[in-house]
């Protein structure tokens, strides 16, 4: 089955996969795998400053890879759509494993 794309299409799955597509942002996603995580806990789990991680939240909350929720003066995070788990998950038995493999040769 052939996968059918318009230039618009095109466009949004760019700027999804450039959200994507970087190492703090792709740890963030990790920590978030199956539950919903506060700016602080993220903060520590990635272990960067929460000024960095709050850019890196606002950017995939903009391009509904993650929700928010906010309660009293905390606001946590969880995944958008667990689509992005899978998309995730199969990058890195496609890009992870060829890599073991190849080292294995």
């Amino acid at each position: 089955m052939a996968c059918e794309f318009d230039d618009v299409s095109i466009e949004k799955v760019a700027r999804c996969m450039k959200a994507l597509a970087h190492p703090l942002r792709l740890k963030v996603i990790v920590a978030l795998n199956d539950k919903e995580l506060s700016v602080q806990e993220l903060v520590e789990s990635v272990g960067t400053t929460q000024s960095n991680v709050s850019q890196h939240l606002t950017i995939m909350r903009d391009k509904n890879i993650l929700a928010s929720r906010r309660v009293a003066n905390q606001v946590f995070y969880r995944i958008g759509d667990c689509k992005v788990l899978d998309l995730v998950a199969l990058t890195k038995k496609i890009f992870c494993q060829a890599a073991e493999e190849q080292a294995k040769e």
